[in-house]
């Protein structure tokens, strides 16, 4: 199955834990999202990430925990990422941790995409419901 749709980010920086190591800066955040189309609802969850001296390179990993309707089923779950950017080219995977999913979600297992089109975020998430015996 899939949901398309588009969100609302909010990014908020917390303290850095380790900078000026070779010129590489960690960072951590905070996210807030709040989707809607095929998905409505809500996220909340952190990032780490890695700033290099290169523009354009970087990396991240986040976690965060989705609240709300996937075409009408009630639940929540959590979406795993892990990003890279070399030199402007960037890699993002963002995959949903295996039985995290709850309510009428339980046994959700899929991946999402993301893409920003004039400073819009839109998702693309392909996505199965797995239940025990089947």
């Amino acid at each position: 199955m899939n949901a398309i749709g588009t969100f609302t980010v909010k990014l908020n920086p917390q303290d850095a834990y380790a900078t000026g190591v070779d010129g590489i800066n960690l960072g951590r955040m905070s996210i807030d999202k709040t989707f809607s189309g095929d998905l409505h609802g809500i996220s909340q969850g952190e990032m780490l990430s890695a700033m290099t001296v290169v523009q354009g390179s970087a990396g991240y990993v986040a976690i965060e925990q989705v609240t709300g309707t996937l075409d009408g089923k009630k639940g929540s779950f959590v979406l795993q990422h892990f990003g890279t950017m070399n030199q402007g080219q960037d890699r993002l995977v963002l995959e949903v941790v295996p039985d995290s999913a709850s309510g009428e979600l339980c046994g959700l297992i899929g991946e999402m995409r993301i893409r920003i089109d004039q400073g819009v975020h839109h998702y693309e998430f392909d996505y199965r419901l797995e239940f025990d015996g089947e």
